[in-house]
């Protein structure tokens, strides 16, 4: 135990209980996951029926084009189903579109999302020449700074935004995206949207724009909202002359039966996505009542999660993890230091437990 600290602070992502678990010597439903921003209803019950009757299935091999899902997607988002293509994750579709297009030059705000500069460091053969970062600003709660980036974005075949971004909960409007994304037109250069939180704010996503723009390109995923990360599932929305040239890149059967099955049902429950949106808010105004009251600096969220700032933030991390509450760590985010973490919204339960640690910790 006496190394917990650095081993908890070498995992790039959250989620990892499996680790805390073992260091602990506790079962996995005895941890509480906060670094992990996934809805804290769990899966939707329409979810697990769905593929209860479906298991049988799995002797077969899946469905390559996931017609009948695509449609369906297409028909939530309002766009023709030949511009979705489906992923074991939206991670999976990071790496292929960057695989797809192989950028030589790409941008990339900071703090943000990891796999986007990994998956340009690993076509790059791990050379980061080539990759400029913006960083956001702690004094402008880390707001991207727009005529910055398109400024910036010149010369660029490729750039990266976040949008909510995380770690930090920021959102840009959809008249900024859309401002960006057509300066990105005008450039040549593809802007890649990652809309993996979106589905925490309805009517937040630049999808539909992707019909006119062939250089806009949005990933999204329901891996959050819907509280499916093990089962891995997203997609990608792209103009309909990009789609065809990224899906030639792609491996065959990535999204397995029971992740299309469980799409299919999660995207069809209206009640879960009602019941989520409003528990969110409820508990949003719960936290961010109990941070202000513990003094503790947080970055206004837009989504499940958020920023926080605190002294000596690694004791803090340390002090949670003794007591099953694992938090998300952000030191290795670049334009980051080992002053801040990332805690998810849970349920009141949950929530209360995390506050009362809090206070423990600030007090010792």
């Amino acid at each position: 135990m006496a190394d917990i600290k650095q081993r908890l602070l070498s995992y790039e992502h959250g989620g990892n209980i499996y680790r805390l678990c073992r260091m602990l010597g506790v079962a996995e439903e005895d941890i509480i996951d906060f670094s992990a921003s996934v809805n804290p209803l769990g899966v939707p019950e329409s979810v697990v029926s769905a593929i209860g009757e479906s298991i049988k299935t799995v002797v077969h091999y899946p469905d390559p084009e996931m017609k009948k899902l695509r449609e369906v997607i297409g028909e939530h988002l309002g766009v023709c189903p030949s511009q979705v293509i489906c992923g074991n994750g939206s991670t999976e579709l990071i790496y292929l579109v960057v695989r797809t297009l192989r950028p030589e030059k790409v941008l990339i705000p900071q703090p943000t999302f990891s796999e986007y500069e990994r998956a340009v460091l690993l076509q790059k053969g791990q050379n980061k020449k080539g990759i400029t970062y913006v960083l956001l600003r702690q004094d402008k709660d880390f707001d991207l700074d727009i005529e910055e980036f398109i400024k910036t974005m010149r010369g660029h075949q490729m750039a990266f935004l976040c949008n909510p971004n995380n770690p930090t909960g920021r959102l840009l409007s959809k008249n900024t995206l859309r401002e960006i994304a057509d300066e990105a037109k005008r450039q040549g250069c593809y802007l890649v949207v990652d809309e993996a939180f979106i589905d925490f704010l309805p009517d937040g996503s630049v999808s539909e724009e992707t019909k006119t723009n062939k250089y806009l390109i949005v990933l999204r995923s329901l891996t959050k909202f819907y509280a499916l990360a093990g089962l891995r599932f997203g997609y990608g929305v792209f103009h309909p002359e990009l789609t065809e040239a990224v899906f030639s890149y792609k491996e065959p059967w990535t999204v397995n039966t029971l992740a299309q099955v469980a799409a299919l049902a999660a995207l069809r429950d209206e009640g879960y996505r009602q019941k989520s949106l409003k528990l969110i808010a409820s508990e949003k105004k719960f936290m961010e009542s109990a941070f202000k009251e513990l003094g503790i600096t947080f970055v206004p969220s837009k989504v499940n999660f958020y920023l926080l700032r605190l002294k000596e933030a690694l004791r803090v991390i340390e002090h949670l993890a003794r007591r099953n509450i694992l938090v998300r760590n952000c030191s290795n985010f670049i334009g980051l230091d080992e002053n801040y973490i990332r805690v998810a919204v849970r349920r009141r339960q949950d929530n209360e437990r995390l506050i009362k640690e809090l206070k423990a910790s600030l007090s010792e």
